[in-house]
């Protein structure tokens, strides 16, 4: 959808505005000692006095003119300049300005900036795993395609055994699922990206909710368990409900949750006695469709879903450091 376009007429620069209103204001004391001299017979002409205080009020306007141009209109030129360039080379134009002139004009550049850098990554991100998913996409499809041509050629001189059949039919149903899946798992993507109306909850609430999901697991909560925390308790099902099929999944058969809260925010840790993550996999867990189940249907989507949805809700999660013992996760949020 093409951005929203301002109506095309003529506008005058600020710099004029600033020039031709302090130019006026200056004007005034002339017209008035014309006004004088002229309804005044008696008067005598303008003198050399009052000659010299015109001019020393014309270039204490033009002093005060030029302080004003260089210190909004010039930084607002810049920063429209800098935007151009931003749109144009992307990443590598985000660079602060040489001058700010005044701390609201510095408050919005910094903002610019953010917002710039923010919509970079974004678009980064979105093309990286659009490349990602055609890749993800694309095995699955392969195979069912495969199989079912394999399937269709089949000729009544040497027919496929039973067994063959029903090899290539569980292949297709196998990755028919993994296709389900992995939409799922993009519908979760979609929705962790779009802020769900302000709301909030408690570890208590968090643990109920995994109980009800996983009742044959033990979920244990300790620390401040009814300490409120700005996530609506939807938003706390993804997060915490990806973190617990995790670790069960991987062995685990309890987990604990620890909640602490200082002034602002609310710590969560999310403890496991599963297998525990090799070092050498820790620093690609929160990458798109890095998985070490893929062989079981593991999508690799579940971490960088529950960043998501955090990010997306003033939060973050980061992996702890607890050697070969299982696996600890810190959740934060902001307190309401």
């Amino acid at each position: 959808m093409p951005a929203p376009q301002v109506k095309s007429k003529w506008r005058p620069r600020l710099a004029l505005i600033v020039y031709s209103v302090l130019l006026s204001i200056m004007a005034l004391p002339i017209i008035s000692i014309i006004w004088f001299r002229t309804i005044d017979s008696t008067a005598s002409l303008t003198t050399t006095t009052e000659a010299g205080a015109l001019l020393g009020v014309l270039l204490v306007t033009l002093g005060v003119a030029y302080v004003l141009s260089r210190n909004i209109t010039g930084p607002i030129n810049a920063l429209i300049s800098r935007s151009d360039e931003i749109a144009r080379g992307g990443r590598a134009a985000i660079q602060p300005l040489d001058s700010y002139g005044t701390n609201e004009i510095a408050t919005l550049s910094q903002s610019f900036l953010d917002l710039a850098s923010k919509l970079v990554d974004r678009n980064e991100y979105v093309r990286s795993f659009a490349a990602h998913v055609s890749h993800e996409l694309k095995s699955p499809l392969t195979s069912i395609r495969g199989a079912a041509e394999l399937m269709r050629d089949d000729d009544d001189e040497q027919p496929m055994t039973k067994e063959e059949r029903q090899r290539f039919l569980d292949n297709i149903i196998a990755d028919s699922k993994r296709l389900d899946l992995l939409l799922a798992r993009l519908r979760e993507l979609a929705y962790a990206e779009i802020p769900i109306p302000a709301d909030q909850s408690t570890a208590d609430d968090v643990c109920n909710m995994l109980r009800d999901r996983f009742p044959h697991h033990v979920i244990g909560v300790s620390g401040q368990p009814g300490i409120r925390f700005a996530l609506p308790i939807e938003a706390a099902a993804v997060v915490f409900g990806n973190l617990a099929e995790n670790a069960f999944q991987n062995g685990a058969t309890r987990v604990d949750i620890e909640a602490q809260a200082d002034v602002q925010i609310v710590r969560i840790l999310v403890a496991d006695n599963g297998n525990g993550i090799l070092q050498a996999n820790r620093e690609r867990i929160f990458q798109p469709f890095f998985s070490t189940r893929r062989q079981d249907g593991g999508t690799g989507m579940g971490l960088e879903i529950a960043r998501t949805m955090l990010a997306s809700h003033g939060g973050d999660i980061t992996l702890q450091d607890t050697g070969d013992q299982g696996t600890v996760f810190l959740v934060t949020a902001p307190r309401p």
